[in-house]
């Protein structure tokens, strides 16, 4: 296995290990949530059915949902941006679509060995349709010119291809912020819900009349932090791709600015008449 391909490897897993975390608490409430049940019948119980605990019922995920309140349509609405946003960037930023390997060290061996004119590169760019060659097709645009003309389309053609690699990437950063904001909203509804209950319940102190809503106060709460914390780690993780990508630009097209500036093409006609004098 060669390094490129164990780069892209461990890439796909940390993906996949941030969008198993933020599935997981979903799954473990449906597991570890148990149903309500009759405050009566459960102190009516005898003692030794409590050690068998493996037949309590388990809620299931859709009751939990419900449980939670109002607010947990907008976190699960969250929760499923967050899902689709991460493939699509997965998908997006990947390098083999930024920077085709095969097309990029084709057309870098080409320019080197003076196999193609400035019609001719500007055909291949566009052909290609990648990022990268959006970047060389401006670069040879200004073929022949100086060396610091060159360079300066470069940076325009980067900035606009990091701006359309950039535009999906905000998103993460936004639902890492409205998540936990959303989910303490619902631990504030749902506090008020519970001393509500207690203040119109003619039975005071009664404990069990909390219980639904601190359910939803800590539900809404875990659901928020549940899509907060892998939306920020996928923002760290793609930010850092991005900055990978765009370094990996710039210096390809350096390599261009090297073979077809003005004082490149100079110095490769002197070489030329070298040559033919020699000979």
């Amino acid at each position: 296995m060669n390094i490129f391909f164990a780069k892209t490897v461990c890439q796909r897993l940390l993906i996949l290990a941030v969008i198993c975390i933020s599935l997981l608490p979903a799954l473990s409430y449906a597991q570890a949530v148990p149903a309500t049940a009759d405050a009566n019948v459960a102190k009516a119980a005898p003692a030794e059915n409590d050690t068998n605990t493996d037949m309590i019922p388990t809620k299931s995920l859709l009751s939990i949902i419900k449980d939670g309140g109002y607010l947990m349509i907008p976190l699960l609405i969250c929760s499923f941006t967050l899902l689709v946003f991460t493939f699509e960037r997965a998908i997006s930023m990947r390098v083999g679509r930024v920077m085709p390997r095969p097309f990029v060290k084709r057309f870098l061996h080409q320019l080197e060995e003076r196999q193609l004119d400035k019609e001719q590169a500007l055909l291949v760019c566009e052909e290609n349709g990648s990022p990268i060659s959006l970047v060389f097709a401006a670069a040879c645009r200004k073929w022949g010119k100086s060396s610091v003309e060159i360079e300066q389309a470069i940076l325009d053609a980067g900035e606009r291809a990091a701006n359309d690699l950039r535009r999906f990437i905000r998103i993460f950063n936004g639902l890492a912020t409205v998540s936990p904001l959303l989910g303490l909203l619902g631990t504030v509804f749902g506090i008020i819900r519970a001393f509500n209950d207690i203040a119109t319940s003619d039975a005071m102190g009664r404990m069990e009349l909390l219980s639904t809503g601190i359910s939803e106060a800590l539900l809404t709460t875990a659901m928020g932090l549940s899509v907060a914390i892998p939306s920020i780690c996928l923002y760290i993780y793609f930010s850092g791709c991005l900055d990978r990508l765009v370094i990996r630009i710039d210096a390809l097209g350096q390599q261009v600015v090297a073979a077809i500036s003005a004082e490149a093409l100079q110095e490769a006609a002197q070489a030329r008449a070298s040559r033919k004098k020699a000979a």
